[in-house]
């Protein structure tokens, strides 16, 4: 938690992002200004109480995801839609790089219609811009339920950062998002 918050005018609100393997997505929102807790886990699914091999398999229909939690007063819904678009392929179907799979689909699982108005104009205002030449596949379905994902992969970046994915995937990933959003970093 941010130190620089008093708990009495924190106030909290969430948002649950799937775009790709969250352990790369973890270490990256973690990072910001606002963002009071991560969790990683699953949603968009139909099996109840899913494990990362059941979703990994493609069958439960969950997307690996993040559930944030933030103080909108430190940082926006906006500002994290800048964050979930700029720090992933919201182009290519049920896939982020060598992670294949609908688990790894671009999706936002929107809380009140408030979030789904402000993601889809973000939506539409980005494809307008033309930062990306192909077609942008991200789907937007109504928040239900998030299982949190086991143990061992909450905080994975910080505990396994030398590992050989950590340093080759998400490591890359990191310094890329700290160059392009060094403003909104906490500090």
């Amino acid at each position: 938690m941010d130190s620089n918050i008093n708990n009495s005018e924190m106030q909290i609100e969430t948002a649950t992002f799937g775009n790709g393997c969250f352990w790369c997505t973890e270490a990256i929102f973690q990072q910001l200004k606002g963002v009071i807790k991560i969790t990683s886990g699953y949603s968009g699914g139909e099996t109840i109480d899913p494990d990362y091999t059941s979703v990994c398999s493609g069958a439960t229909g969950h997307a690996e995801c993040l559930h944030i939690e933030y103080d909108p007063n430190l940082i926006s819904f906006e500002s994290l839609l800048e964050v979930f678009w700029g720090t992933h392929d919201p182009t290519t179907l049920n896939r982020q790089g060598g992670d294949i799979g609908t688990q790894y689909r671009s999706v936002i699982f929107y809380t009140s219609e408030e979030q789904l108005t402000i993601a889809q104009a973000y939506k539409k205002q980005i494809e307008k811009s033309g930062v990306f030449s192909d077609t942008i596949v991200t789907t937007f379905e109504p928040f239900t339920i998030f299982y949190p994902a086991e143990k061992y992969h909450q905080g994975y970046f910080l505990q396994n950062g030398h590992a050989p994915y950590c340093q080759l995937v998400i490591k890359p990933k990191i310094e890329k998002f700290i160059k392009n959003f060094s403003k909104k970093l906490k500090k």
